[in-house]
């Protein structure tokens, strides 16, 4: 079996998140980057629990983004994986990411492709969707438990108020969540293993574009807090009511 996991690169959550040229692109200056956690926690450690249970497994990851992109998915080399491909090329468009990703997933002939069910910077959760689209492959999102026998996938998914269970056969595009795997880190064989696994570099495809972003904005800046009295009790209705909008 061939699996095609992946990869992006995000922010960590703790980077001070600012922009520039007139709120048009994200300031990177001394922003600390990391794998997508639901790429990571989710999604690649999955594909490496199938392949300890089947070492005939061949797992690829692929990022689509520039060279500055290496460090992430060396990282996800790390954790483990044969082989890394980069599409070289950086863009915001879900849909040109997914043709990128769905190029090299045709000719590789996988049968089982991994997202995480969105990134933490764009939050857009549709790289997936489209990606199945583009191969003609049934699609699962937020897939929290994935279980394979021979080529037919048990796969357990949140829906509003429960969760579904569904079985499909592979080749499969599916978006993992919570649930899905157990973190992991990479010890030092890993990360030294990690420096010599290939990584291919293939040049993108001629897709359009279809979206571009047009600014950027901060939530603005919260209030500070008002302390009532205990006592002073028409004071805080009146802040509920007229501020807070409570009622």
């Amino acid at each position: 079996m061939k699996i095609l996991v992946c990869i992006s690169k995000t922010p960590d959550t703790t980077s001070k998140i600012a922009f520039k040229d007139n709120n048009t692109r994200f300031e990177e200056t001394g922003v600390q980057w990391i794998i997508n956690p639901y790429d990571e926690w989710y999604s690649l450690v999955r594909a490496l629990e199938l392949k300890e249970k089947d070492p005939a497994t061949v797992i690829h990851l692929i990022t689509v983004g520039a060279a500055d992109t290496e460090p992430i998915i060396r990282k996800a080399l790390a954790l483990g994986g044969d082989e890394a491909i980069r599409v070289n090329t950086d863009s915001s468009d879900s849909y040109y990411i997914a043709a990128q990703i769905a190029a090299v997933a045709n000719a590789g002939g996988y049968d089982l492709i991994f997202t995480g069910k969105e990134t933490i910077d764009y939050n857009g959760s549709c790289i997936g969707a489209i990606l199945s689209e583009i191969v003609h492959a049934p699609y699962i999102s937020l897939a929290t438990h994935f279980e394979l026998n021979g080529t037919l996938a048990s796969i357990t998914r949140e829906i509003e108020g429960g969760e579904e269970v569904d079985t499909v056969s592979l080749p499969l595009v599916i978006s993992a969540q919570k649930g899905m795997a157990e973190q992991r880190i990479p010890n030092m064989r890993g990360i030294m293993a990690a420096r010599t696994k290939p990584l291919k570099v293939v040049e993108p495809v001629a897709v359009e574009q279809l979206t571009s972003i047009v600014s950027f904005e901060l939530p603005p800046a919260k209030a500070g807090v008002k302390l009532v009295a205990s006592d002073n009790v028409a004071e805080l209705v009146r802040l509920l009511h007229e501020e807070a909008k409570a009622f």
